[in-house]
């Protein structure tokens, strides 16, 4: 069962920076297509970011230029760099493969609150 452990949130005011880190367990890391999630209070988990192998990245048109994903393969690391946050930011956020490894796979994620 894959492990995956996310990192960093917190309380910031609009908009400051916060950087999320997911680390996960596996020797197959290098190969998948890697993606940060989030979900709000009340709302469906929505895919956010997306890095795959080669680093090509994807994100949500709510987060393009403000948010950057990243990935270290050799410490089998995905990072998200969150810009400019602003309160609609605010959610649990996630890291996962996409498409997810299986429904059980989910960490515990990290709370980004973001408020003035």
């Amino acid at each position: 069962q894959v492990q995956l452990v996310e990192s960093g949130g917190g309380l910031v005011q609009p908009g400051e920076s916060l950087r999320l880190s997911c680390t996960t367990s596996g020797s197959l890391f290098r190969f998948y297509t890697m993606g940060w999630y989030r979900q709000a209070p009340g709302k469906q988990r929505e895919l956010v970011a997306t890095i795959t192998h080669s680093w090509r990245t994807n994100y949500a048109d709510s987060v393009k230029g403000r948010f950057i994903i990243s990935r270290d393969n050799a410490k089998n690391a995905v990072y998200l760099q969150m810009n400019s946050l602003k309160p609609e930011d605010t959610a649990v956020y996630y890291c996962n493969k996409d498409p997810p490894f299986s429904s059980a796979s989910w960490g515990q994620g990290t709370q980004v609150t973001v408020s003035s």
